[in-house]
């Protein structure tokens, strides 16, 4: 049961170069990398997810190293991230769930290297098409605000009823023009997750 099934990988990158009539430069860039997976226990109820979670454990890795490889820096040079899963209209939300929390983040947070603060997530159910806000924070300091975003993606012809969208999101900066205060991402200290 822990083999995945991938039909479909995919990535996404987005750049604001401009906000109203402000340049943005650096340009803000964001990217989500995508499984489209089969879904092993769709239509039926199972108590023992174990084989999503070991999925999960094994996709936080290779999509978080795509969405780096995507923006074309280091490791380190990724200020924040977020996870979201998809789930088709056979499945459960806690489906989702057994993907993205209890092993998904570690290897994750290895491919951003060190990764202190939580890592956001959504899930829902829908069809395909069904578009999803991945949602985004800064990977070491969860206060710091500039860094509250989101991504908006979706695959055209995914979930379909028996399938899971997994997504994986980083950026290499906060939103654009940020100007709300609070704590900075240069003043961040990484050691608590939170400042």
């Amino acid at each position: 049961m822990n083999d995945i099934t991938i039909r479909k990988l995919l990535v996404v990158i987005e750049e604001t170069h401009r906000e109203l009539s402000e340049s943005v430069s650096p340009a803000t860039r964001k990217a989500t990398a995508m499984a489209v997976i089969n879904n092993p226990f769709a239509g039926q109820y199972e108590p023992d997810l174990e084989a999503l979670m070991a999925i999960g454990e094994t996709l936080g890795g290779q999509l978080g190293t795509k969405a780096v490889d995507a923006l074309g820096v280091s490791p380190q040079q990724i200020e924040s991230y977020g996870k979201a899963v998809i789930v088709g209209e056979n499945g459960e939300l806690e489906h989702a769930a057994a993907i993205l929390h209890p092993r998904l983040g570690a290897p994750l947070r290895q491919a951003v290297e060190k990764g202190a603060a939580l890592v956001p997530s959504a899930k829902k159910r829908g069809g395909m098409g069904t578009p999803i806000d991945v949602p985004l924070g800064h990977k070491d300091a969860a206060y710091v605000r500039s860094h509250f975003d989101a991504m908006e993606v979706r695959v055209p012809d995914a979930p379909r009823a028996d399938e899971l969208v997994v997504c994986v999101s980083v950026a290499d900066s906060g939103r654009p023009l940020p100007r709300v205060g609070g704590l900075t991402h240069d003043a961040a200290v990484g050691n608590d997750g939170l400042r």
